[in-house]
């Protein structure tokens, strides 16, 4: 791409640095259809091409300068560890480029503190499965990032997403060898039907402070780990309507990605974690919209693949984009196609590993990104307002207080299924009414449900609770003795022997599943 002459200094400026210049790593160029990016030493660079697209415009030095501007506002309050200062390059009166010199402004660009490009996510989780604690740290980080966000209204961001699909459709037919006719046709009017049936709920959803000026592009390779803790960077700063959106649309391109590429254990996990965390009460309503975010993410996807694979000279890497087009494609008619609600309840006494095995299959349950985890003991901290891992007074275990917790996680689960979206319900259900309300949720809306009675012996019960750690249950060995005495009265669920290791817990629960 041609370059005007003040850029093509520029850019000869910064490749002359070398790494001594600045210490450590190495100098690096990185050209991208609007930025060029160069790594030195222990710095990098980004600069704004001098380019006008449909989507943004830097063909002007002052265009440019409120982009880089730009980019470090929106980028600040989530990576303060990587984003430094917008810094002006001059001319100087010998001729020459500098830094932040004396002469005239001729360039702008974005100075940040450079990572390892290892320690991006995509990298991370192509070596394999994301665990645990990354994923509550992953969903830790989408909740502070949508705290700070800007409020939005919910009408703009429903007539983006409408032009989205039409923008989508256009594209497609534009590469028939990648997308069949019928199969286009087919997804842009589920997309058109399905996103008329949401217009009320994203206009809710805006009105209760759930439409934000998000990050608007957090999909792996925009998450990177510093000093083992995940930073999301990158945002769009370019376009106020690119990045404005339901915040579940937000973390819909994190949960699509971890998707597409087989982490639907992590998936899941940051999906419900992120739930969890929410202070915001309303949240199951959302889960509706959910499908269509994940599938616009995943068209969006498709159609940049496709467009890339055209420009490719390279036959191998067009092959490549080519399938990356038709992958995300499938993973986006397979978002929209439709899913009976199924409610998993779980019981058993404490120390039989229900949520263990609550995470084990919810990512095997309903739609992606599998089913929605509710648990009593979270529940039972939250309407307490204690952190999880906080002990609970002993008032919180009174037959009153357990049984606002069950009516609030049913109202919560009822809510979810209402969705569309299948949820698992993590409880000790030692008492039959407790169990029959359970299956009159899912009757309720008429989904599927199947009833896990998990058992295990008394020694193995509490030595687990013993070498519990950062759990929100407070049970005990005592706790374990009290529950040994429960008369459960007439078992009808399936019961299912927990006393050996996880996987074989979750074998055995996963046949019974797939009966039902």
């Amino acid at each position: 791409m041609d370059q005007p002459s003040s850029q093509t200094d520029v850019f000869a400026f910064f490749e002359g640095l070398s790494a001594e210049d600045h210490a450590g790593a190495d100098a690096r160029r990185i050209d991208t259809h609007a930025n060029v990016v160069f790594l030195i030493g222990n710095k990098a660079y980004k600069i704004k091409r001098d380019v006008r697209f449909p989507f943004l415009d830097y063909s002007t030095l002052a265009l440019r300068e409120t982009a880089c501007k730009a980019e470090i506002e929106f980028n600040r309050p989530n990576a303060p560890q990587i984003y430094l200062r917008a810094v002006p390059l001059t001319r100087e009166a010998n001729g020459e480029i500098a830094l932040a010199g004396s002469g005239d402004v001729v360039e702008w660009a974005v100075e940040m503190n450079r990572f390892d490009g290892a320690d991006e996510l995509d990298a991370v989780a192509d070596r394999g499965p994301l665990g645990p604690a990354l994923c509550e740290q992953l969903a830790d980080m989408m909740l502070n990032a949508h705290d700070v966000a800007p409020l939005r209204p919910g009408a703009g961001f429903h007539e983006e997403l409408s032009s989205y699909v039409e923008q989508n459709e256009a594209a497609f037919h534009e590469h028939p060898d990648l997308y069949p006719a019928e199969e286009v046709r087919h997804l842009t009017d589920t997309a058109r039907t399905t996103l008329a049936s949401l217009h009320e709920l994203i206009l809710w959803r805006g009105e209760e402070g759930l439409v934000r000026r998000c990050h608007g592009d957090a999909h792996l390779r925009n998450i990177a780990l510093i000093e083992g803790a995940p930073v999301l960077f990158d945002a769009v700063e370019f376009s106020d309507a690119i990045a404005t959106g339901d915040i579940l649309y937000d973390l819909a391109f994190l949960l699509m990605d971890l998707w597409e590429r087989g982490q639907l254990t992590a998936a899941n996990r940051i999906f419900n974690r992120y739930l969890d965390k929410s202070r915001i009460d309303r949240q199951p309503e959302g889960l509706a919209a959910l499908p269509f975010y994940l599938m616009m993410r995943a068209a969006i996807r498709s159609k940049i693949a496709a467009s890339a694979a055209l420009n490719q000279s390279d036959e191998d890497l067009k092959r490549e984009q080519q399938e990356q087009a038709r992958t995300y494609f499938r993973f986006a008619l397979d978002f929209l196609s439709p899913s009976r609600p199924h409610l998993v309840a779980i019981g058993g006494l404490s120390g039989t590993g229900k949520t263990t095995l609550s995470y084990a299959i919810a990512p095997e349950i309903g739609r992606a990104p599998g089913a929605r985890v509710l648990r009593t003991d979270v529940m039972r901290k939250r309407l307490l307002d204690l952190p999880e891992t906080q002990k609970a007074p002993s008032e919180a275990y009174s037959p009153e207080a357990s049984a606002k917790v069950y009516r609030t996680l049913e109202e919560a689960l009822q809510s979810v299924l209402a969705s569309g979206h299948s949820a698992v319900f993590d409880a000790v259900f030692a008492k039959p009414h407790e169990r029959t309300a359970a299956e009159d949720i899912a009757a309720r809306v008429e989904g599927g449900f199947t009833g896990l009675w998990l058992t295990a012996s008394p020694e193995v019960l509490k030595a687990r609770v013993s070498d519990r750690k950062g759990d929100a249950s407070d049970a005990t060995a005592d706790v374990i003795d009290i529950q040994l005495g429960y008369e459960l009265g007439d078992m009808t669920w399936a019961q299912v022997d927990a006393g050996g290791s996880a996987q074989e817990t979750a074998a055995r629960a996963l046949k019974v599943l797939t009966k039902d």
